[in-house]
């Protein structure tokens, strides 16, 4: 007993001296899941439509069919963050990582998101850097997840600013990220481009990785419906490459196949 005590006086003493060092840090919280939201706030989304957005995507995250989709995955559970984006270094963390597991915390992270944040995104579109944005929290964040996702909105395809699209977008998915994407054309938004289509722009140029596909809501009643089923495919994780599904109402069908969008 008495070698013991002087044993542990030792240890104190060592510590105290900084000769021990701090043990590793635990092991990274294991999810089925890493998904960043990433939300259009460019010039052409008012300040009503960053809260229509932000409401959209809590509706969609309490929903009982995405809740059953996360419980009923291998470990239960997902960490979640929502960020919106803007121009060149112009991203900002509405809410960051969380952990949802159940439909308490499925709500917190729901009312973290509507509780009237003010938009810190502003300028033109810069969705290369919006994808390395999103790629950098992917890996600096506290959780390790059998798959990563970015889930990139937008009401256009343009970039005004920083990388290339499809550079950033090679670059994210050689990291072994999946890159999905929300084609916005609703309320008083700039409406569906006229010089181009913007789900094929979005097949050709954004989406990539296994299973990537592009969502679109033709209105906004559709819109809440739109971000719900597309939770749910990347909780799944099961779609065809390059699917591409456009929600009209409350109705959702398949509309087009996109084939070797990444070269």
């Amino acid at each position: 007993m008495r070698s013991l005590v002087l044993w542990m006086l030792m240890l104190v003493a060592l510590a105290g001296q900084g000769l021990i060092l701090p043990q590793p840090a635990h092991a990274q919280t294991e999810v089925d899941l890493e998904l960043i939201l990433l939300a259009d706030a460019t010039g052409s989304i008012d300040d009503d439509e960053i809260r229509f957005q932000r409401l959209g995507y809590a509706e969609a995250i309490v929903d009982p069919s995405v809740l059953s989709a996360i419980t009923g995955n291998m470990i239960g559970r997902i960490a979640v963050a929502y960020a919106e984006w803007a121009g060149p270094g112009s991203q900002d963390m509405v809410v960051d990582w969380t952990i949802i597991d159940s439909a308490e915390s499925a709500a917190s992270f729901a009312a973290a998101l509507t509780e009237g944040r003010p938009r810190k995104a502003y300028g033109r579109n810069a969705i290369g850097s919006a994808l390395l944005y999103g790629k950098a929290q992917l890996e600096t964040n506290a959780f390790t997840g059998m798959r990563r996702v970015i889930d990139l909105s937008a009401d256009s395809a343009g970039n005004w600013g920083g990388p290339a699209i499809t550079v950033a977008r090679d670059e994210v998915v050689k990291a072994g990220i999946i890159i999905n994407g929300l084609a916005v054309l609703c309320r008083s938004c700039s409406g569906r481009p006229s010089s181009y289509d913007l789900e094929a722009a979005f097949g050709e140029m954004i989406i990539g990785g296994p299973g990537s596909f592009v969502v679109s809501a033709e209105n906004a009643e559709s819109f809440a419906a739109a971000v719900r089923r597309k939770l749910i495919l990347e909780i799944a994780g099961d779609v065809p490459p390059g699917r591409l599904a456009r929600i009209t109402g409350l109705e959702e069908r398949t509309v087009a196949f996109f084939q070797e969008h990444l070269k």
